[in-house]
């Protein structure tokens, strides 16, 4: 049901010309009315321009309208970029009857080439015109690049609906701060305050997609926006205690995204999923997880099947998270590989483990509360074919 599952919103997806495979490649999403808007965006240091202008829009924390295009990040072009992210604000703000500041720019594709705005500006009348409270499928399979398929998740909490869609294949290893590229967008019907979204994104969304791990490559775009259109009515909602069910449900599709993305990742056979508990806090038991499911020796070790043990041992170690080694246990597949820090002799059942299509890595560090789900993939020869031709 995607973004378009909750009441208050519709979307569409359209060719605007900026790819050459002249697929759709401009989505556009539009709540009826200002809609409650909380963000969080990359940390690479070099940001790309709808980054620096969303930062700016949402401020606020209101948005009317999100418009994305795919085919060109708009990262790497300078005072330029940052002025076409403002003329396609400002000339969706026109189209749908709304100001410039209200409108969040996302852009994913090839770093460095401007967006042709023309092109995109010529399209608007399109988009505009399909937009529809059913097209949330296609706003989802506009953003995509490389990507395989849309991903898209909805789920209901009482009187309340939410909805999703996200698009991320490779370069993805976000970093995000609370304020291929992954691209995040969330929607619900509750009338939930920017305040309220503020400290979902800070406290629940930012903790799962800081969990997810394809090539360690930290875009210039990552984006995750998360709205609020309120026209399901009822009181005001401005603290998580407010609304648990809403808050536990939003986290629920983001993790349901968080999934399918790294399932349709560049390349990809195996979802590797990295389960740590035992560790000091939370921080630190990600911190392994991302060790363990972002390490290469580790990914290639999924793909070929093979149920090598020192790999696993080297990224738990390598991970900068103190640990006794007495204390430390992992398993695959529900077999256990290392107990005290020991290696085990191989047992039965382990490659048939690593041949099914999600692995699940277990590792215990110890009897502290601390545990954190990463999600990860394996790394075969489809990466990099499809990262070698990417502009060709």
């Amino acid at each position: 049901m995607s973004v378009t599952h909750p009441i208050g919103f519709s979307a569409s997806g359209v060719a605007a010309g900026l790819k050459a495979s002249g697929r759709a490649d401009l989505g556009l999403l539009v709540a009826e009315r200002p809609a409650a808007a909380a963000a969080a965006f990359t940390t690479n240091a070099l940001p790309a321009a709808p980054v620096v202008l969303g930062k700016r829009h949402l401020a606020d924390g209101r948005a009317r309208a999100v418009v994305v295009n795919s085919g060109q990040a708009n990262a790497g072009t300078g005072p330029e970029g940052l002025t076409d992210a403002e003329a396609t604000a400002a000339a969706v703000a026109s189209a749908i009857g709304a100001v410039a500041e209200d409108v969040v720019v996302c852009s994913t594709g090839v770093i460095g080439p401007r967006v042709p705005v023309d092109r995109l500006t010529a399209a608007l009348p399109d988009a505009v015109a399909s937009l529809d409270t059913g097209g949330g499928a296609g706003f989802a399979e506009a953003i995509l690049t490389t990507d395989v398929r849309p991903k898209e998740a909805s789920a209901t909490a009482g009187p309340f609906r939410v909805g999703g869609c996200v698009k991320g294949a490779g370069m993805i290893a976000p970093r995000l701060a609370h304020l291929a590229t992954m691209l995040a967008f969330l929607t619900t019907d509750a009338p939930a305050t920017p305040a309220l979204l503020r400290r979902i994104v800070a406290e629940r969304l930012v903790p799962v997609w800081n969990s997810v791990v394809v090539d360690g490559c930290q875009s210039t775009n990552d984006t995750v926006l998360l709205l609020a259109s309120g026209v399901a009515g009822g009181p005001e909602l401005d603290r998580p205690e407010d609304a648990p069910e809403l808050v536990d449900a939003i986290e629920g599709v983001a993790r349901d995204l968080a999934r399918q993305m790294v399932a349709d990742a560049e390349g990809a056979s195996t979802v590797l999923v990295v389960q740590v508990d035992g560790a000091h806090d939370a921080a630190a038991a990600r911190q392994v997880g991302l060790a363990v499911a972002g390490s290469p020796l580790v990914k290639t070790a999924v793909f070929g099947a093979d149920p090598n043990a020192g790999r696993l041992l080297q990224a738990v170690g390598d991970a900068g998270v103190p640990v006794h080694p007495e204390r430390v246990r992992v398993a695959l597949g529900g077999i256990t590989m290392i107990e005290a820090g020991v290696v085990l002799p191989p047992e039965d059942g382990l490659v048939e483990a690593m041949k099914e299509p999600e692995v699940v890595v277990e590792v215990r560090l110890g009897d502290d509360d601390g545990s954190a789900t990463v999600f990860g993939c394996d790394l075969g020869y489809e990466y990099v074919r499809i990262n070698a031709e990417y502009r060709t």
